[in-house]
């Protein structure tokens, strides 16, 4: 890492701070700090990326899922005063917590914890795409160090993004596709059958015990049981009237989080229902046929082949044997004796006389 002292003025205030360069990895593109210290804490954002640390989201849109309107000057000398201000105040805050509204308003949201990302996003440290070959010029190969990759669409409104746009929240396109995301998101829908009042939870680990979901979901109503499958990771949570379950469903569906783990909320299933939410006993009721099923399969027959009584040779002239009456074995034709020929068509050449077994033993094959 490459320390650069006042090496740079930062792209929001225009004041010179202190630049840091980096190679993030093997053929990756150095990167280095865009904004001061000062804006970073302002708005809590990284001072290369410009997301938020905490989540790792736009400012855009993490301002939108806590409800925050940081409305920062953007004139010089307004921009020059209020600064100013925010250096006194992080230096005596010792520079560890963020300020400006984001400070202010630390509650959670249910759409940040289920946008926020977690993991690393690689593909931001790649190098840029090589302008020369893009117009078939390049004469480096595989040493270039640059992409040999088409650029996107310049249609696409991701291929232009703005650093001032992303700091202070305004016509960011990331965002705008993220919020949209968020609004298409699946709801859960309540079942038609009143008598559902319990939730299923999905990921109950071992660590979680009937206590921690007890204490959770009692805020939204009466419960009246809980039901832990360990083997399964789940719970069955049974309340006392169908206005509670509808409560507990809607602030904890996507929310619902217990010892760091995420866990999922559903409808139940009523008795005899297959689908989720479905309702009542299908046992009460008669169904209707459904249309276009085939009719029903004939009696089953042990013996449909007949083999434990020999067949008829006209079944016109002779009945069936009745089931069960013994019919004498059939046995093949006897062999004709030694000696005799079997009848039929010979032919002269083929014609072979039989001798018996006495005559054969004493008979010498000559040599030829």
């Amino acid at each position: 890492m490459l320390k650069d002292s006042y090496g740079d003025e930062c792209k929001v205030c225009l004041r010179p701070f202190t630049v840091f360069r980096w190679c993030p990895g093997a053929r990756m593109r150095y990167k280095k700090t865009e904004i001061c210290q000062a804006c970073a804490q302002i708005k809590n954002v990284c001072q290369t990326c410009l997301l938020d640390l905490e989540y790792g989201l736009p400012v855009q849109v993490r301002d939108h899922g806590m409800n925050v309107k940081d409305n920062l000057p953007q004139s010089d000398v307004n921009k020059e005063y209020f600064l100013q201000n925010v250096d006194n105040q992080l230096a005596s805050s010792g520079k560890t917590e963020p300020g400006g509204a984001v400070g202010k308003a630390q509650a959670p949201s249910d759409v940040l914890m289920r946008l926020a990302r977690t993991t690393p996003y690689y593909k931001r440290n790649r190098p840029h795409v090589c302008s020369f070959w893009v117009k078939g010029e390049c004469k480096r190969g595989e040493e270039c160090p640059y992409r040999h990759e088409m650029p996107t669409d310049p249609t696409d409104p991701l291929s232009k993004q703005n650093l001032k746009d992303r700091y202070y929240g305004s016509n960011d396109p990331v965002a705008d596709k993220m919020l949209k995301q968020v609004s298409e998101m699946p709801q859960l829908t309540a079942p038609e059958d009143q008598t559902i009042t319990s939730l299923y939870v999905g990921g109950v680990e071992g660590d979680i015990n009937e206590k921690d979901l007890r204490g959770h979901f009692y805020q939204f109503g009466e419960v009246n049981s809980i039901h832990l499958v360990p083997a399964q990771k789940c719970a069955f949570i049974n309340f006392t009237s169908r206005h509670s379950a509808e409560q507990a469903a809607s602030g904890s569906f996507n929310k619902l989080v217990l010892k760091g783990h995420r866990l999922k909320v559903l409808w139940g299933k009523g008795q005899g229902s297959s689908g989720a939410g479905g309702g009542g006993k299908t046992g009460e009721r008669s169904l209707p046929p459904v249309p276009g099923l085939p009719a029903a399969l004939p009696a089953f027959d042990p013996d449909p082949f007949n083999l434990h009584g020999a067949p008829p040779t006209d079944p016109k002239a002779t009945p069936t044997p009745p089931r069960g009456s013994s019919n004498p074995p059939l046995l093949p034709p006897p062999l004709p004796p030694l000696g005799t020929a079997t009848p039929g068509p010979h032919h002269p050449l083929l014609q072979v006389d039989l001798l018996p077994l006495s005559m054969m033993a004493t008979v010498d094959c000559p040599l030829p």
